[in-house]
Formats: structure tokens, sequence, C-alpha cells
């Protein structure tokens, strides 16, 4: 991989280095209400359906792959976005939607001293909020405030299964051991808890060890995140393509075998491409309406740095403007730079694939490696065949005249964003079938109990 860029606004010297004007305008961005290029799409579809506010680069640990490049002062940085911005920013986003998924991180954000107070302003907004922390900070008391501001759940980092090997690459003795702790301490206080595993070289083969682990544990999500080589992991090595393709292959077959634990790769998008050979009407494919687990970077997806720039995603320090100086709004709406990945002339075997609108493959590698978000993910080893392009579910609208209850409308609602076209697909498929003609919350449940099991939803309501 090549050397990772530094954040910047589109200035005049970098321009022609990176291919930046060309790539902010190489698109055709319709105007307000009018339809994408041939894809279906308006501007409303362009919602985000995650956001990461990245809120602090304080942290108690020094991780060998971060991509913040996160400091131990736990002072934080002096240009670090202040309470009364944080909240701020937080009922901008609720403008454009508050049906997003919120995830709290840094940094470690627990070590942020007002970051509670953040999270609960949040809940109040309507969002679903997580967080992302290496774990150690949670004990039982924190873990009842977080239940108690209404926080849907915590990702905890694991590394690996051998704690040495988890702590050497932490950079603290005892993080495996604090991480572990504060699971229990999620478990005893009924705070959902999802798993995040990075895959690396010297870990990766650790993978179906992992995946049985975090569902013994009672982790209802795993997240398998594939590393950008960006931050302090500029110099880390990553996983080959080959050792890539195998993973998500893996991956894809996960799901099948583990129904009650959401297994997903992060900032992976060939996963739908696999996920799509395997099984056309696979539910975790675009084409059926799961819009997760693919790249959403400045599409559906954004992130926040501790300073207030808005980015299409953590590994893209690819700044659209600073939220102190424009509103959420303004940015996420009319940016240039967020237009060229909605509406995007992707190049080399990107553009020539049939997979390319469930996929798309990962704008960060060649961001990152040469400065050309829009150019081919050199990582991915499929050579297109040609022939119509494989559409997502917003392009192929279904009829259906079954009709939705208030309350089941109002259960739909909660669901998140990312998730609510393909659960209201699957539903009204089911009750076409079954010659139903109204949805209900008993029939929502009868068919997540079928899904999932009898446990609680993977998700609170």
């Amino acid at each position: 991989m090549g050397k990772s860029l530094p954040i910047f606004q589109p200035l005049k010297s970098l321009t022609n280095k990176l291919g930046f004007q060309q790539n902010v305008t190489r698109f055709d961005a319709p105007s307000q209400g009018q339809e994408g290029p041939g894809d279906g799409r308006t501007v409303d579809d362009f919602k985000p359906y995650l956001i990461a506010l990245n809120l602090t680069k304080r942290c108690n640990l020094r991780c060998a792959h971060c991509y913040l490049d996160a400091t131990t002062k736990m002072g934080g940085g002096a240009d670090e976005l202040t309470t009364a911005e944080c909240l701020r920013l937080i009922d901008q986003i609720a403008e454009v939607n508050r049906g997003s998924l919120l995830v709290i991180t840094g940094g470690e954000p627990l070590v942020r001293p007002d970051i509670l107070d953040i999270a609960q302003h949040a809940v109040s907004q309507g969002f679903m909020v997580v967080f992302g922390t290496n774990g150690m900070m949670i004990d039982d008391r924190m873990a009842q405030n977080l239940v108690e501001i209404g926080v849907m759940g915590v990702g905890i980092s694991i590394d690996s299964l051998d704690p040495q090997k988890h702590n050497d690459f932490r950079g603290l003795p005892r993080a495996w051991e604090g991480a572990v702790a504060g699971i229990e301490a999620c478990k005893r206080n009924g705070l959902q808890f999802q798993v995040h595993f990075s895959a690396q070289p010297m870990n990766y083969q650790e993978l179906p060890e992992v995946v049985k682990w975090a569902h013994q544990l009672g982790a209802k999500v795993l997240n398998v995140f594939f590393m950008v080589c960006t931050g302090r992991g500029e110099e880390l090595t990553d996983i080959t393509p080959t050792q890539y393709e195998e993973v998500l292959g893996f991956l894809v077959d996960c799901q099948d075998q583990y129904t009650d634990m959401l297994v997903r790769a992060r900032c992976a998008p060939h996963f739908k491409r696999l996920a799509y050979e395997k099984d056309p009407n696979s539910p975790i494919t675009k084409a059926q309406g799961y819009m997760g687990g693919g790249c959403l970077a400045g599409t559906n997806y954004a992130r926040i740095t501790p300073n207030g720039d808005l980015t299409p995603c953590p590994y893209m320090p690819l700044s659209a403007g600073n939220v102190r100086e424009k509103s959420f709004v303004d940015l996420w709406e009319r940016s240039d730079i967020f237009d060229s990945f909605r509406y995007p002339h992707l190049k080399g075997k990107c553009g020539d694939c049939e997979y390319s609108d469930i996929c798309g493959g990962c704008r960060a590698r060649p961001y990152v490696d040469h400065g050309d978000w829009l150019d081919e993910d050199q990582w991915c080893l499929y050579t297109p065949k040609g022939g119509e392009k494989i559409k997502v579910a917003f392009n192929v609208p279904e009829a259906t005249l079954v009709e939705w209850d208030e309350a089941a409308q109002t259960r739909l609602s909660r669901i998140p964003y990312f998730l609510r076209a393909m659960v209201k697909k699957g539903v009204e498929r089911h009750a076409t079938e079954q010659g139903i003609s109204l949805i209900t919350i008993e029939l929502m449940e009868e068919l997540r109990k079928k899904r999932f099991g009898n446990e609680k939803p993977v998700f609170k309501f």
C-alpha cells in the first residue's frame, strides 16, 4: 500500500497532483427531486444510515493500526469539538435523518469526560447510539450508566484469542483481560455488545475460532474489519488479496451457520459480490435490500473527526468541510466531494464490473495508494465478465398489495435505516406468499423468531 494522505481541503497545490478537480467534477448530479444517472435514485436516497463520531484522540492504549493515530494525552487536542459543538452537530444530523445509527468512538470515547452527556443528547433526539471502544473502561457502573441513558450497545475490539498477541498489538499489558472484563460487565447489566475483529496477517487465521468464541460469549454481532493502512497503521502489512478473498468467502458461509448472530465484513464491499455469487437471493446483498456491509462512504456513511472535519470514511481523510464553519446539513447535501461518491465514474475494472452497483470496490484503497478515490480497487481479484449490471434493491421496486398497521409501521421505523429496506421487503414477500393482507407486530415477531430463534432481538425496539 502507498502512504496515507493528510486531511486537506481542496487546495490549489494539491488538485493537479491528486486529480482532485477531475474527481469532483466528472459526475452529473441531478437537481433537487430528479433521478440520478439511470439508477433510480433521487437525492432523497442519499440519507446517512451510519455516522461515525470520532470525538476524541484521547486514548488509554496505543494500537498499532490506529487510523486516527490517537494519542495518550489525557487532555485531548486543543482543537477538539467542545460539548456545545457536539450537541449542535447532533441536532444538525437529526435534520437530515434521525434514523441514522450514530457510532461514538475515538480514540477511546469513554476517556472523554462529557461523553455520556453527548450520548444522552443523541438518544433524546431519537438516534440509535452505539459506542466503539476497547472495553477497558466498562465496569458495572459504566455499563449501568450506558443502559440507563439508552445506548443500544457497544462494539469491543478483540484482535486475538491469544492475550499476549492482543496486548502486544494494543500496546498495553492486560489490555485483553480488560476488554474481556468489559464484555462480562455488559453481559451482567443487559448491555448488548458486538465483537470487533480487524483481519491482519498476524491473526486472520484465527477467525474461525474467533467466530465460535464470540457466539458462545453471546455477541449479537461480529464485525470483521479489513484494514486500509493509514494513520499509525501506515507501515503495517495488509493481508494479501488472495487471503482477503478467502476470509470473505468464509464470512459469507458463516452467516448460514450462525443464524442468531450477525456476521459481517466491514470495509470490504467484495463481501456483497461473494454473497450474490453464492446465492442471488441472499438477504445480505444489496440486491435484496441489505445496505450495510458494503462500502457506503460518502453515500450513506460519513465520519466526523475530533476537530469537526466531515470525511467520507475514517480511512479517507478527505475533508468536505468543517462543521464549525458550515452546517452538517449543508456539507452532507451540497458537497461536490460527496457527490463524486454518489454519482461516480469508476475507473478500470470497477467501472466495467457487473457488480459495481452492489459492490463498487473500496474507495479508500486507491485514495490512500495514489490519491484517486474513483480508481479500481486493486485488492479485488475478480475479473469482470460483462453483461447487465446487477441492481440494488431500490432499482427494482416490487408491487405489493399488503398494508402495514400503525404499530407495525412504528416498529419498522425503529429498525436501523440500513436494515429497513431488507426487512420490509422480506416481510411483504412472506405476507404475499401466505395471502396475508395486513402486516402486524405479531407477524413481524413471528418472522424474527423464525430467523433468529427465541432470543431477544438484535436491535432494541
